[in-house]
């Protein structure tokens, strides 16, 4: 496949967002993996990405802050950390069907890049990036909010936030097991690692995940075994 080319019309995903233009060299630089932005010659997305990620955390922070004011300093922190951490990102990027959009270079499209929880989730903060550079503060926001609204409804369910890792122990002790995790593959260099990780119960694997760290693979791998196993 040509890896200049998403899977998908831009234009359809101008059409969801009701935002910006096809050509908008802005949403192209949001889409555009580095091995893309490698081969072809252009910027890649991670500068948005690091933008991205501090406007995300921003509005989440003074969402929660101003809706949940009897939540102390120690439950917002843990709340907002679920809200912004690659999960609920690659979460909310597959809603807008996002990996479909990406710009990817000939090997991450080959590797399934556009499925990875972690390429996903930066995608989405380069997204939330250029919506701030090009409109600014209230559209981010509101664009955010609207995304995340059903995670954040969690907050009047729960007192604290439940990660993948934590039920599947749970689900697995009340069943007289508990989950092994190993560590399958780390590849890449200090700055880019990848992890592989797969769980067991008994000798039964349940499930594998990857990410930029061991314990985001856990989760990964968590999550997909509670899938099998609900």
């Amino acid at each position: 496949m040509n890896s200049e080319v998403p899977l998908k019309d831009l234009n359809e995903l101008v059409q969801k967002l009701e935002m910006f233009q096809e050509n908008s060299s802005l949403l192209k630089q949001a889409l555009a993996h580095r091995s893309y932005a490698h081969e072809i010659g252009v910027e890649s997305n991670e500068r948005l990405e690091f933008l991205g990620d501090s406007v995300l955390s921003l509005v989440i922070s003074e969402y929660i802050y101003k809706h949940f004011p009897k939540k102390s300093e120690g439950d917002l922190s843990k709340w907002r950390a679920y809200f912004v951490n690659a999960d609920s990102l690659a979460k909310i990027a597959k809603k807008i069907d996002l990996g479909n959009y990406l710009l990817l270079g000939v090997g991450e499209e080959r590797s399934g890049g556009r499925e990875r929880k972690s390429l996903l989730a930066d995608a989405m903060e380069a997204l939330i990036a250029a919506i701030y550079l090009e409109y600014g503060w209230e559209r981010v926001s509101g664009f955010i909010i609207k995304l995340w609204e059903p995670l954040i409804e969690q907050m009047k369910k729960h007192p604290q936030p439940i990660d993948p890792k934590t039920i599947l122990q749970e689900v697995l002790q009340s069943k007289g097991s508990s989950p092994k995790y190993k560590l399958v593959n780390v590849k890449g260099p200090d700055h880019n690692r990848s992890y592989s990780v797969a769980v067991y119960n008994d000798d039964q694997l349940i499930g594998t995940g990857r990410g930029k760290s061991k314990k985001e693979a856990e989760q990964e791998a968590a999550e997909e075994a509670l899938k099998i196993i609900e």
